[in-house]
């Protein structure tokens, strides 16, 4: 019978059932539905990616009806408001760039679906979109009806538990237990021995080694097929194209020999080589998902959080905190958990999640989730979970906030793997031809051996192994990094731009006065619970300076970035700030500083309630630990600017502790830090921030790389690339050299494998390398890199 390909899914169709529509043949109306469905949104370049990538819809009809209790969709959904709701969804069909470019668009399909993003080797797509205009079974029923049905297992959500896939370790086993037994039965053959049963059970020996090589070969090696078949449709060359043509090609001409009486064939060769290299593949996966685990759930961010204790508050890690625990979260506040909002009200900004930056309302026992960010007055919550902290990674490492960033060693690596097959093929074939005419044996040896022993993947896991280990290290000492690339941007800087308050001062230590009027001690009652509600460096220091005193209600509550506190408590009005921020719009009071006071002013707060001026209090701010020593070693390599939202009042103690030539420019309002930050990239400068992460994310963000100080504040900025303990502070320049350091391995690396691969070329054309060592030597390349490239960034991380 005539057989054709159906245009949607590949299958092989009937010439008598086809169905033709469009000039076009499909398998079953499934097939011509999806195909229309696109047709009519205009997405047909769907099937320009791929020859034949979608997948047969399956009749699912009220499959998904358990979609429609609100209970078990809430338990489902990462995310949930009142206009907006995110959930991920695992597709198993995920298999090419057909199937992400459909993805990543079904708000074409159905309007509701505001955007989609594919995570291909999770095979998942994260779904944001309006429950008001399109609901969860719908959005189901979409991707069932165009060939992406998700597996939804309720059980998995509740229990948090996860479907391990162990097919590798199966087909390891089976690979092993042929590979020994063939290896058992071939000793005989290899000492040539002439006993009387050897002569009589030589065939039945060879037969039986050749049954057994049948489950390594088919089954053990399945995958190396799929992955070459899978490449060639969709016109490209991988790895795995050589590999599978060598085993193969092996398999053949030892299936001949035993049929036509020649000799036993290779299979031990053959079985051996497929055991090695799941073997390799094994321990690639291991090690990957060994970085990933560290990444995930040893390197937590420095996010403290406070907690409400009986009697006091207190700074504890984000990740210590437990179901139950009540916080407090200040204005500008990240949410680290979901949980139950206990104050009366509250504004909720949840762009770091949706994108949108309009503050969301919510009243008293409202849900609230992590990710939020609290504005305005403080706040009170009871936490309903505890923190997933690769929830807030995957906040952080959002594309949106991902910075335009060249990445070279990806380019060089995905250059050399686009031409390293062909070459690799030429050359087996060059080889093969040349050796034919000699000895057919070390023809087919050659040829197998030279797919065999060359291998890219030392080559593509160079820059991945050195970076991961790297950002192991550097989490381990407390300098955090948004991903890999981050590392490659800090090698380039030339120039680092600091913020004064926060930065290179401590919150923690200031000697800090009061000048003016006596305050009555309502009046401190009122000062101090203002500044309970903000995160400024400033405030969190006056803060912790005053007495305790009992919690009283903010009625309202604004912070005004770069200016000051404008607050009510009852009938009073509170302003709290800058000498500008306090007498806008007024006229000056007897007992304000004149102008020319102002001039050499140290860092100082001002209080003002009721329009009646108090005074204010000033700081003598103590400067980090180590912070002379730190800026003599960067002057070496980079270029130093100082940048600060106060007046000059601390220039000459500046200029005493930092190198000769720094540049310190004072009364720079955040505006005016993200236009300078500009003007020397526009220099072409590679200009690094370090900022305190609240008054400074313009900067942070403008800049190439922004890095924010912590120091028990929860005031996290996805602007910014890296986040610093404040108590590492002083091994800034140490962390540069180490990025430096991470760059030069890589080149290192490299080069040791491109000579690995020469090496082994030139040894298996000449016909001097066997195929079962080669496919030792394979998985050992990458083990080698691998042990390399952690041995030397562990060694430079040990250097001081």
């Amino acid at each position: 019978m005539d057989r054709q390909n159906c245009f949607h899914c590949g299958l092989d169709i009937v010439k008598a059932e086809e169905i033709i529509f469009d000039d076009k043949e499909f398998c079953c109306n499934g097939c011509k539905t999806v195909y229309e469905i696109f047709s009519l949104n205009d997405m047909t370049c769907y099937y320009d990616f791929e020859k034949s990538p979608g997948a047969t819809p399956q009749d699912i009809n009220g499959k998904y009806d358990f979609l429609d209790n609100e209970s078990i969709v809430s338990k489902l959904l990462e995310f949930q408001e009142d206009s907006t709701e995110i959930i991920s969804l695992n597709i198993p069909h995920i298999h090419c760039s057909s199937c992400i470019w459909i993805l990543e668009n079904l708000q074409r399909l159905q309007k509701g679906i505001s955007t989609s993003q594919v995570n291909f080797p999770e095979k998942k797509v994260r779904v944001t979109y309006n429950p008001e205009i399109v609901s969860l079974k719908t959005i189901v029923y979409l991707l069932s009806s165009i060939g992406y049905e998700p597996y939804i297992s309720l059980e998995n959500y509740e229990t948090g538990s996860n479907n391990v896939d162990r097919s590798l370790t199966y087909k390891l086993g089976v690979a092993f237990f042929c590979f020994g037994n063939i290896m058992l039965l071939s000793f005989p053959e290899y000492f040539e021995v002439k006993e009387y049963w050897l002569d009589q059970y030589r065939g039945f020996f060879r037969w039986l080694i050749f049954i057994l090589s049948l489950p390594s070969f088919f089954y053990s090696a399945s995958g190396y097929y799929v992955s070459a078949y899978k490449s060639i449709k969709a016109k490209m060359l991988n790895i795995d194209i050589p590999i599978a043509l060598g085993i193969v090609v092996m398999f053949i001409r030892s299936t001949v020999d035993i049929v036509m009486d020649y000799g036993s064939g290779f299979f031990d060769s053959l079985t051996g080589l497929i055991f090695f290299m799941l073997l390799g593949k094994m321990f690639q996966i291991k090690t990957y998902s060994f970085l990933s685990f560290e990444r995930d759930f040893k390197s937590y961010f420095p996010i403290a959080i406070t907690r409400i204790n009986a009697t006091s508050e207190e700074s504890v890690p984000v990740y210590d905190i437990q179901k139950g625990d009540r916080l407090l979260i200040r204005n500008q506040e990240l949410i680290p958990v979901d949980g139950i909002l206990i104050s009366e009200k509250a504004e909720i900004d949840y762009s770091f999640v949706t994108g949108e930056a309009i503050p969301i309302t919510k009243k008293s026992g409202n849900k609230i989730f992590a990710g939020g960010k609290q504005i305005g007055k403080v706040i009170e919550m009871e936490v309903l979970h505890s923190v997933s902290q690769s929830y807030l990674t995957q906040l952080w490492s959002n594309d949106v906030f991902q910075k335009n960033v060249e990445q070279k060693h990806k380019t060089i690596t995905d250059r050399i793997s686009r031409y390293f097959t062909p070459i690799l093929l030429l050359i087996a074939f060059a080889g093969f031809g040349y050796w034919i005419f000699i000895d057919v044996n070390t023809a087919f040896n050659v040829f197998t051996a030279v797919l065999i022993v060359a291998c890219p993947c030392a080559l593509a896991l160079t820059a991945p192994f050195t970076t991961g280990n790297i950002l192991r290290i550097l989490g381990k000492k407390k300098f955090y990094l948004k991903n890999a690339l981050v590392i490659e941007q800090l090698a380039k800087v030339d120039t680092i731009v600091f913020d004064k308050t926060g930065t290179i001062t401590t919150n923690k230590k200031s000697n800090i006065s009061y000048e003016g009027k006596a305050l009555s001690e309502e009046n401190l009652l009122i000062i101090k619970n203002v500044l309970r509600a903000s995160n400024h460096p400033l405030s969190r220091m006056l803060y912790d300076f005053l007495p305790e005193m009992k919690k009283v209600k903010i009625t309202d509550f604004q912070e005004i970035t770069g200016k000051g506190i404008l607050a009510q408590i009852e009938e009073n009005i509170i302003r709290i700030g800058s000498y500008d921020f306090i007498f806008q719009n007024s006229t000056l009071p007897f007992s304000a500083p004149s102008p020319l006071e102002r001039v050499g002013e140290r860092t100082s707060v001002h209080v003002k309630i009721n329009e009646v001026y108090y005074g204010k209090y000033v700081f003598n701010n103590q400067y980090r630990e180590g912070l002379a020593e730190l800026f003599q070693n960067l002057n070496v390599n980079y270029q130093i600017k100082v940048l600060s939202g106060d007046n000059e009042g601390e220039r000459d103690t500046l200029e005493m502790l930092l190198p000769k030539g720094t540049e310190l420019i004072f009364n720079q309002k955040p505006e005016q830090k993200l236009e300078f930050i500009k003007k020397l990239q526009d220099e072409g400068k590679n200009v690094m921030m370090v900022g305190d992460g609240l008054n400074d994310a313009g900067a942070l963000a403008q800049s190439n790389v922004g890095i924010s100080i912590s120091e028990n504040v929860n005031v996290f900025s996805p602007a910014c690339d890296a986040i610093l303990d404040a108590n590492e502070f002083q091994k800034l320049s140490y962390f540069l050299k180490l990025s430096k350091k991470a760059i030069t391995t890589i080149k290192m690396s490299f080069t040791l494998s491109l000579l690995y691969n020469v090496v082994g070329l030139s040894f298996a054309v000449t016909g001097n390398l066997l195929p079962l060592v080669a496919a030792i030597i394979m998985p050992l390349s990458t083990i080698t890199i691998v042990s390399f490239v952690t041995l030397m960034s562990n060694y430079f991380a040990s250097r001081k």
